[in-house]
């Protein structure tokens, strides 16, 4: 049993639990992989000390929402139309995609998530064209080192048939993952389906799926909604009617969802994942639902998407979320009656952190520092340039903070960054990989 204690001392503590809330000098002691104090001072021997007092102290992120094996396409489809990146990512491309290429992907992905902040993400791999592919994305987000939701989706080989009214079950290799992979829910990694819903499969497909993960006792997280075409389909009433509504499913971006859908989820506990930067790029998908979900009574998580259209830090997606709420509600755009007429900093913060944790079904332990849970925790500098000096940590962190502003990074207590510097990663390999990678998926062999 690992019981190495770490005292980080001095810092601006922002806790993300209310019953600690901010402390403006304060010291968190780390034992093993767990939090086991924060308090305002600690006196403890036998701890390695590390000065915080240059630092803002806070949860690691919480992404959920990440489609991790396109990584080494970055930024190719955010000037594009939006039916090229499905027609190739998800077509041809994704179908030609080597094992290989998932690991250099979801390891390129998972290792500058934990770089800039976020020490767990859910990764929506819906590349499962073998199973040496399910296996070549697990054993990268084991290689990066990060807390992960391993989020099991479907082939892209002969993909229309998986995507489009489809017949086919879900992948029956889910169950192999569970008993080889994923025995236990006491690790880093976790599993969870990555469904298809009333959009993309056929009643009794979509129920069966779903009979799936709930056999296996795991999440299952959704794309609803998302395009015009989607809201005729009504999913989630479909969902509804069926009686199969949880608080064991998150829905991904539902744009075009309607009001009392929302209403039904919430009812539910279902949860939310916006990926509110991709969804501002995307043309077609939608006015971003922020405001409908807040009316209902959601508050919801925050995800990177994919990096082939948007950047894929939480810092980018917290600042882009303020700045459109504040937008669209002083705009006078919103047509939700109920829905706040503006949220504040604090609200973000909370989505990229507490409330992911929840839509990821880990809020026993992550998301907040809170005693007893894992030591997922990151430290901010706050006398570089761009942030300094810092008057309200909570505004620094959501307004101008970027990945460059992140010293250390700890998951589960151990740390995978320090001094600016990721551990246990070549990078100059990863970098070697990732241009290999690309060239191959590009056709630039």
């Amino acid at each position: 049993m690992n019981t190495h204690r770490t005292l980080l001392a001095g810092g601006w503590v922002l806790s993300m639990d209310p019953t600690i809330g901010d402390l403006r000098r304060g010291d968190v002691l780390i034992e093993g992989e767990r939090i086991v104090a924060v308090a305002p001072h600690i006196e403890t021997e036998a701890a390695e000390r590390i000065d915080a007092q240059r630092m803002i102290v806070m949860p690691g992120f919480v992404d959920t929402h990440r489609h991790t094996w396109q990584t080494c396409v970055r930024h190719r489809y955010a000037d594009i139309d939006p039916q090229i990146y499905f027609a190739e990512m998800l077509g041809a491309k994704g179908a030609a995609f080597r094992t290989e290429d998932v690991y250099a992907g979801t390891l390129l992905g998972a290792v500058s998530a934990l770089d800039s902040g976020t020490t767990t993400m859910l990764d929506w791999s819906h590349v499962q064209n073998t199973p040496e592919h399910a296996d070549a994305a697990i054993l990268a987000l084991r290689d990066a080192g990060i807390r992960g939701v391993f989020a099991h989706g479907w082939p892209l080989v002969e993909g229309h048939s998986w995507m489009f009214d489809s017949e086919r079950g879900h992948p029956q290799d889910i169950r192999r993952l569970r008993s080889q992979c994923f025995s236990s829910d006491d690790q880093l990694l976790t599993l969870a389906m990555a469904g298809r819903g009333p959009e993309m499969a056929r009643r009794e497909v979509w129920l069966q799926d779903l009979r799936l993960a709930r056999e296996l006792d795991i999440r299952s997280t959704i794309h609803m909604g998302a395009y015009a075409r989607n809201a005729p389909v009504r999913a989630i009433a479909q969902m509804h009617q069926a009686g199969v509504l949880g608080d064991d499913l998150t829905f991904v971006h539902c744009c075009f969802c309607g009001d009392d859908e929302l209403a039904m989820m919430a009812d539910a506990g279902v949860t939310a994942s916006l990926g509110v930067h991709c969804e501002l790029n995307a043309q077609g998908i939608g006015d971003i639902p922020f405001d409908r979900l807040l009316a209902a009574g959601i508050r919801p998580s925050l995800s990177g998407d994919t990096e082939t259209k948007c950047a894929g830090d939480m810092f980018t997606q917290m600042r882009h979320a303020f700045a459109h709420y504040r937008s669209w509600m002083g705009g006078g755009h919103s047509k939700a009656a109920n829905a706040p007429p503006t949220i504040t900093l604090r609200d973000v913060l909370e989505f990229g952190t507490i409330a992911g944790a929840k839509a990821t079904g880990l809020a026993h332990k992550t998301g907040s520092l809170t005693p007893g849970k894992q030591a997922d925790l990151i430290l901010v500098r706050q006398d570089d340039l761009n942030l300094t000096p810092v008057s309200d940590a909570v505004g620094a962190i959501v307004l101008a903070a970027h990945p460059g502003n992140v010293d250390s990074v700890y998951v589960a207590g151990r740390a995978v960054k320090r001094n600016g510097r990721m551990l246990h990663i070549d990078v100059d390999a990863l970098r070697a990989r990732a241009f290999d990678s690309q060239r191959h998926v590009l056709g630039e062999m």
